[in-house]
């Protein structure tokens, strides 16, 4: 038998049902938006929550009590989070795209100008700017969490965790609210559908992040984590951080300069 520090990755069902069970969602969340909730949404929205449940499960099994996590496979891991941020980046790219292609040559049938005629914009000064100290503070709290670890003082990681997580949460209700207040739709005009397309997304991005660090919370509250032992929380840092960025571009082109 041959050893290596690579780790041979045991067959899965978890890809299967997160892709059938995503694809369902997407396709049920269409049919509600064009007609009424169905019971398809609900039944689908429980498998990807059973799904992402049980993948990071076995993973943290992998990671913490099967010692499959060598550190050439965390640099592997470390390189692939990479990958997929970077993707992330260009997916963001493609709306802000579309955004400025609109913004700084407006055609004719918006009037020429922009925001289009009769579509009042957010105040950036209310929620949105709330929102930013929000994820801006988040950003300082999971960086002292992080701090916090690689010192061995868990009880302070744990509790700005804790914080960077309730932030999340706080951040999410918000935006639900400012949706509520706002006098334009997705359907009006491309300014619409760029907005709320946009922080519809980057909103999407939040929750999956608190999620990401909830679950980082979970397994450090069980010892998982260590100071020289911890890139699933790395991991959720770098993303968060991530929509931490793509939220000041919002706040400062889809917010503050069209005000």
């Amino acid at each position: 038998m041959m050893f290596h520090p690579f780790h041979m990755v045991d067959k899965s069902p978890w890809p299967l049902t997160s892709a059938i069970s995503t694809m369902t969602l997407m396709i049920s969340m269409i049919q509600m938006l064009h007609y009424k909730f169905s019971l398809m949404t609900l039944f689908a929205t429980t498998l990807v929550i059973l799904t992402m449940f049980q993948w990071w499960r076995d993973i943290s099994r992998e990671a913490s009590f099967q010692g499959n996590h060598t550190s050439n496979v965390i640099w592997g891991l470390k390189f692939g989070m990479i990958l997929f941020i970077v993707s992330e980046i260009f997916f963001f790219v493609s709306f802000f795209w579309a955004f400025f292609h609109s913004m700084l040559s407006p055609n004719i049938e918006l009037g020429s100008i922009w925001p289009p005629q009769n579509i009042i914009p957010f105040n950036p000064f209310e929620i949105p700017l709330l929102n930013t100290t929000i994820l801006i503070s988040s950003g300082i709290s999971v960086s002292w969490s992080h701090h916090s670890l690689l010192n061995n003082n868990y009880n302070e990681a744990y509790n700005s965790l804790l914080i960077t997580i309730l932030l999340g949460f706080l951040f999410t209700l918000l935006q639900g609210w400012e949706y509520m207040q706002a006098q334009f739709s997705i359907s009006d005009s491309i300014f619409g559908t760029t907005f709320f397309v946009t922080t519809g997304f980057h909103g999407l991005h939040v929750i999956i992040g608190t999620t990401f660090l909830l679950v980082t919370l979970i397994r450090m509250n069980k010892n998982h984590l260590s100071s020289t032992h911890h890139f699933g929380f790395e991991a959720a840092a770098w993303y968060w951080h991530f929509v931490d960025v793509v939220w000041l571009f919002l706040f400062t082109f889809m917010y503050w300069w069209i005000y």
